[in-house]
């Protein structure tokens, strides 16, 4: 085994698949500037060296065969500038998983713009339930795993299941990281247009998501959601059979009579034109019953028997922050977090939080944090995402120094557009001067009632908002 070395290793993916690969029997260290709870303890538990700060000295005294470059390591890094001019090997952390963790097992790829993290997370599990013991990466932590990546059971012809993100792979390969996961069987589970720092345009997105088709083998399968005309003009020139999955009965596999209530979602599972009987989960809203679609056919074509697929879908775990429950308080207010920061993401998670509880209120705090949330290409979108809550809490724009002021979300414009609708709005940190997020902290408590629902959504830590509410539910009970 081989000596491997993570530039950046402080972010989720990279730490996990630190871990894995530390599981598989190599030798694993790495650096970053800062590494906080959760993966510095969960790094730790698996006595991984962690050096703080970028310093040639690191590499020099672990000597490592590879050195794995993270996507927000650039140029001018220490680390990578001394092992660039020693022409030390570098490789990307698509690469090393292709090479390490997939290698000769079959390769199972979940892509789309949404879902792909709960999608993978339930796959995964599917494969597992059926006894195969897959491999896998997932954008998050997986709760079924408690971890975000392991190797497959099998060092070859197991099952290796991946969230293939398209984002860029590295600094020095600007290609989507999943043209690096040589799928055999594939999804699309949806395309829209984001990652507005890489992309130009929807065209430019699924010029990238048609080179993924294109590396599918004939042999191969790809499931793409029927209703998503972005997914289906990307699947059109594919070497491979293509299964279509949704609500229609005309679709591979679909789900019919769908029905949702406080416990979860049922509907009846057609595959192939034959019904194959009722299926539960405790998943709720819309798009998860297309998530769960996709991971059924994923492990029945992967081997799983139906069975198997009922129970792994009662026992399932949402990954963390996926409409996770942080906590029901003293007084019947319940806080959940979600990563939602697309306004389509942002309206499914708070369309199936309505749907779950219909009688109670909601109050929905969004942070414009991601790349495209913050510029100003969705204000009229999310001015029409926030339809299902009650009263509507804006964060700051991370960073606002990014973009001209034309050219950055207008949070003081959306909150007069939600209000407008008759939403109850409050913008936090208005001014430098503004006690920000406590400002938020404060109108929350001031505003909750009996039964209140307090959903989080963004892709960051929203200034530790999380735990400052906690916090403010426990103090007011």
């Amino acid at each position: 085994m081989s000596s491997i070395y993570f530039i950046g290793i402080g972010g989720t993916a990279m730490a996990s698949v630190a871990v894995a690969l530390s599981r598989a029997g190599h030798s694993v260290s790495g650096s970053d500037t800062t590494i906080y709870p959760p993966m510095s303890d969960y790094l730790a538990e698996h006595r991984i060296a962690c050096h703080k700060g970028f310093d040639p000295e690191n590499l020099i005294g672990d000597k490592p065969d590879t050195i794995v470059v993270g996507n927000a390591v650039s140029r001018g890094n220490p680390e990578l500038e001394f092992a660039l001019n020693e022409r030390r090997r570098l490789v990307s952390m698509p690469e090393i998983v292709r090479n390490e963790l997939i290698g000769d097992n079959r390769s199972v790829v979940i892509t789309g713009t949404h879902g792909k993290t709960t999608t993978t997370s339930l796959a995964a599990w599917l494969f597992e339930c059926g006894g195969l013991r897959p491999g896998f990466l997932v954008g998050g932590i997986a709760e079924n795993f408690q971890t975000g990546c392991r190797p497959s059971g099998r060092s070859r012809n197991g099952i290796f299941v991946t969230e293939g993100d398209e984002y860029d792979t590295a600094f020095f390969d600007k290609r989507s990281k999943f043209l690096h996961y040589r799928p055999d069987i594939a999804v699309i589970n949806n395309i829209e247009f984001d990652h507005a720092d890489i992309f130009d345009s929807l065209d430019d997105i699924e010029k990238s998501f048609r080179q993924f088709v294109s590396l599918i083998p004939s042999n191969g399968l790809l499931l793409v959601n029927g209703h998503d005309e972005a997914a289906c003009r990307s699947a059109e020139h594919a070497f491979c059979n293509v299964e279509r999955f949704g609500f229609s009965p005309e679709f591979e596999w679909a789900a019919l009579d769908l029905s949702f209530s406080p416990g979860g979602t049922s509907f009846t599972l057609r595959r192939r034109g034959e019904d194959a009987g009722a299926i539960s989960t405790e998943q709720f809203g819309t798009y998860n019953a297309l998530n769960t679609l996709a991971a059924i056919a994923c492990a029945s074509h992967g081997g799983v028997p139906t069975e198997a697929v009922r129970e792994g879908l009662l026992s399932f775990k949402r990954p963390k922050r996926r409409m996770e429950t942080v906590g029901e308080f003293p007084g019947g207010v319940t806080l959940i977090d979600d990563f939602a920061h697309h306004p389509t993401a942002v309206r499914a998670t708070l369309s199936s939080i309505r749907d779950r509880y219909p009688e109670r209120r909601i109050i929905a705090c969004f942070e414009p944090r991601s790349n495209t949330s913050t510029r100003k290409l969705f204000q009229d979108e999310f001015a029409q995402s926030f339809a299902d809550a009650d009263v509507v809490v804006l964060g700051r724009v991370h960073r606002p120094e990014r973009y001209a002021r034309e050219n950055r979300l207008d949070t003081g414009a959306l909150g007069e557009a939600l209000a407008r609708k008759g939403k109850t709005v409050f913008t936090g940190g208005v001014t430098e001067e503004s006690d920000y997020p406590e400002d938020i902290v404060s109108f929350i408590r001031r505003h909750t009632r009996p039964g209140d629902l307090v959903v989080l959504l963004s892709n960051g830590s929203f200034s530790g908002l999380r735990s400052l509410l906690t916090e403010s539910f426990r103090e007011k009970s």
